[in-house]
């Protein structure tokens, strides 16, 4: 869960340490930043949902969002998602309307290992494996409450799909969208996954991703299994208004472009190549990585020179050089 509510009850809110735009191309900056109102130094606003109301009324946006996650030296990181008429949308399903529910004891382990995760994550003790194409934590009492989805998985199997697909409880969705993963037949969840990536619920599609991770891992590391995972909705969620599936997408696709094929790294250049520009370029070293490699891969920069130019903290003249390279490729030949 990100830092930003849509209205805060707190009196004393975190200090922001980066703000971050991306999805901005003709509209005006000046007036984008006097509208969101925050600066970096200052304290986050109170109103998630009126300043992206505000920023919504600049001229040529259609919609604005604002996500803050943790952390940049102990301050909050503001990304600051515009769409612009005209420019390229990922789109969500609407809301379903059925009434299927999870069994309860799916729900209390979920709920069970959530708490797990949160002590975890107070801890700093986030590592996780997902090579067996789920994840496995290493806090021992996390990997204890995951461990208890795989016989739950494999028990309730249809009734996690139908809710994933199907229920109105975004909540209920969520949970399926993570203990799915656990089912020992991977290939048979591949597409209900895939489906979940356009649910209207962020928390769905967070979970979705990183079950869709953990296959895309999976395939690569044993591709007998002959599990099948499309890139092209990674690819389209590139351009997602919404931070974490921006994030989320550009690190399933460092996995699926490790071989760099040709047809996918010209799909990303495509459909792509400006919000990977706006990844690149964000200050938090962590969450511009993807984007980097990313845009190195296209551009055709050997692995070891991408890797040795981070390591060395010189990788911003070696992003903006690929960056003029790409660019110079998008623009069309003169007559």
């Amino acid at each position: 869960m990100g830092l930003l509510q849509a209205q805060s009850p707190s009196p004393s809110l975190p200090t922001i340490g980066i703000i971050d735009f991306f999805g901005v191309r003709k509209a005006n900056v000046d007036r984008l930043k006097k509208a969101l109102g925050v600066a970096e130094g200052g304290a986050l606003p109170r109103s998630k949902a009126e300043v992206e109301e505000k920023m919504e009324l600049v001229n040529g946006v259609v919609r604005a969002r604002l996500e803050a996650v943790c952390c940049e030296n102990g301050k909050a990181v503001l990304y600051v998602g515009i769409e612009e008429r005209g420019a390229p949308a990922f789109n969500y399903r609407e809301t379903p309307e059925g009434t299927a529910k999870l069994p309860e004891e799916v729900v209390d382990a979920y709920l069970d290992f959530f708490e797990k995760l949160q002590a975890a994550i107070r801890q700093g003790d986030i590592v996780e494996d997902l090579t067996r194409g789920h994840s496995i934590m290493a806090n021992r009492d996390a990997q204890a409450a995951q461990l208890k989805f795989l016989p739950l998985a494999e028990k309730h199997e249809a009734i996690l799909r139908e809710v994933l697909r199907t229920s109105v409880d975004e909540v209920e969705r969520a949970m399926a969208a993570y203990v799915i993963a656990y089912v020992p037949k991977k290939a048979t969840i591949v597409n209900d996954l895939q489906y979940a990536l356009q649910d209207p619920d962020d928390g769905v599609r967070n979970n979705a991703m990183r079950s869709l991770l953990g296959l895309t891992i999976l395939s690569e590391k044993s591709p007998e299994l002959g599990l099948k995972v499309s890139p092209t909705w990674f690819v389209e969620q590139l351009n997602s208004l919404v931070w974490s599936d921006r994030n989320k997408a550009a690190t399933a696709l460092l996995t699926l472009t490790e071989k760099r094929e040709p047809g996918l790294l010209e799909m990303l250049r495509e459909r792509a190549v400006d919000s990977l520009i706006d990844m690149a370029r964000w200050r938090h070293l962590s969450h511009a990585l993807p984007g980097y490699i990313l845009l190195g891969r296209m551009a055709g920069i050997e692995e070891t020179r991408l890797q040795s130019a981070w390591s060395d903290g010189k990788h911003q003249p070696l992003t903006e050089e690929i960056i003029r390279e790409l660019t110079r490729k998008k623009k069309p030949a003169l007559p």
